[in-house]
């Protein structure tokens, strides 16, 4: 049973490119976009394409339908023996794992349920936009299962704090949108009605950006959380001196002196 619902893998999930924005979009809205094995390969797919393609600047990670996602499918929750279900669990890291190393800005568009797997997805994202009737949980503990899955051990005390992450994985309790701005689970909320916007100006500035810039910058921020002050500072020197011979800063400082929007090329 590969609970895709009828829809082909291909379809699974969606990638479309404008504007130096690539929004690559959960597919299976008749299943809350939980994340079947062949989801789990196209997404893999989808985040791989974006990360290679030039034209693609920044990123939009979103899901069909009333909710964002619903985490992994529980018809692929079947009986299986331990390696199986090592290599399984450990598979679905890797679209984790493309997020938080791909070399762009990745934007989270979180609306309804952000469930297990779900969550991983939004926290691994940089920005995580969520319209007000948004809702997060780690659930696994509900279903006799490990409340670390899917990133949730890693990112959640990161970036709620010890003491909170631990509540909400041992308890596995939803979080409402409004909690989730207040404990820095998400970056923003806004009405429904405003969620597409909102996500597409945020995009569309950091498409504008100076790519390599906000590559460095990226992989500081990610870096600096297991390292050491000296380390990451030994990065932050690498990493600016490569910024500062680029094309990208001069152009930079010609639009500031000449008080125009400046034309990064990634160069």
């Amino acid at each position: 049973m590969n609970g895709t619902g009828g829809r082909g893998p291909a379809e699974e999930v969606l990638v479309e490119t404008e504007g130096g924005v690539a929004t690559v979009t959960l597919n299976r809205p008749e299943r809350l976009n939980a994340i079947a094995l062949s989801t789990l390969e196209a997404l893999i797919g989808a985040l791989d394409r974006v990360a290679s393609e030039p034209e693609a600047r920044a990123v939009i990670l979103a899901g069909a339908g009333r909710s964002f996602c619903a985490g992994a499918d529980q018809a692929e929750m079947v009986p299986r023996d331990p390696g199986e279900w090592e290599r399984i669990v450990d598979r679905y890291l890797d679209p984790i794992r493309r997020i938080s190393g791909m070399g762009k800005p990745v934007i989270a568009r979180l609306n309804g349920d952000v469930v297990g797997g779900g969550l991983g997805l939004a926290m691994a994202c940089d920005v995580r936009v969520a319209e007000e009737g948004a809702r997060f949980c780690a659930p696994f503990v509900r279903i006799g299962l490990a409340g670390c899955d899917m990133s949730a051990g890693y990112f959640l005390p990161r970036l709620v704090g010890l003491g909170r992450a631990t509540e909400m994985m041992m308890s596995g309790r939803f979080v409402g949108a409004e909690e989730a701005e207040r404990v820095g689970l998400v970056t923003h909320v806004v009405p429904a009605a405003e969620l597409d916007s909102a996500v597409a100006a945020r995009a569309t500035a950091f498409a504008a950006g100076p790519p390599r810039a906000l590559a460095f910058t990226k992989r500081a921020i990610r870096r600096s959380i297991d390292r050491a002050m000296e380390e990451e500072f030994d990065y932050e020197v690498f990493a600016q001196v490569q910024c500062l011979q680029s094309e990208d800063h001069r152009e930079g400082l010609s639009a500031f002196r000449e008080k125009r929007a400046p034309r990064y090329r990634g160069a």
